[in-house]
């Protein structure tokens, strides 16, 4: 019976959880978050890949595609055109940060997950592709950038969702951004 009560208190918590509620300034105490903190643009399975897929030699290795980067898209939102990124996630900028350097790691990339690209990021739509950018993260990995400054998602925000807008949190303002890479308030 208590764990038919445990999985609702559960879902209730997650519910009622806030954007970025972690006012704390601790961008830099921790180390950086894992690259499978954000949403990935690429399966680890593909079912080209898969044994039995209509015969051919199985001892060599299948030859998956190259796969290109991260697209950036628009889409709207009830704050109008703004950039997400292929698969409908919403995308923001941390105010904190005034170049392309990164400050979210720790507790902070694990709320705000950085929008990370295994390729060159893809603009389409009316993304402009002038603005698109990348830049290294601590850890190694490569972050996209659009109009010079590093992206996030929210970490418990569905497709098509936009529930983090101006909203407060490690040290600064999470906003998303309109095509022309301008933050809006």
């Amino acid at each position: 019976m208590s764990r038919l009560l445990a999985v609702p208190l559960i879902a209730l918590a997650l519910l009622l959880a806030a954007c970025g509620d972690d006012d704390s300034d601790n961008s830099d105490d921790a180390e950086p978050a894992a690259e499978s903190a954000a949403p990935s643009d690429e399966s680890e399975d593909d079912p080209s890949d898969k044994a039995g897929n209509g015969g051919g030699d199985q001892s060599q290795p299948a030859e998956k595609p190259a796969k290109p980067g991260t697209e950036i898209t628009v889409s709207s939102s009830q704050f109008g055109e703004v950039i997400f990124d292929g698969d409908n996630q919403a995308i923001y900028l941390f105010d904190k940060e005034t170049d392309s350097k990164p400050q979210c790691y720790g507790g902070c990339a694990e709320a705000w997950p950085p929008v990370l690209t295994k390729g060159e990021p893809e603009a389409t739509g009316d993304a402009n592709e002038k603005l698109l950018g990348t830049t290294r993260r601590d850890d190694g990995t490569t972050q996209v950038t659009y109009a010079g400054q590093p992206l996030y998602y929210y970490a418990h925000e569905e497709p098509g969702q936009v529930l983090c807008h101006n909203v407060s949190g490690f040290g600064g303002l999470w906003l998303v951004l309109d095509a022309n890479g301008d933050a809006l308030s």
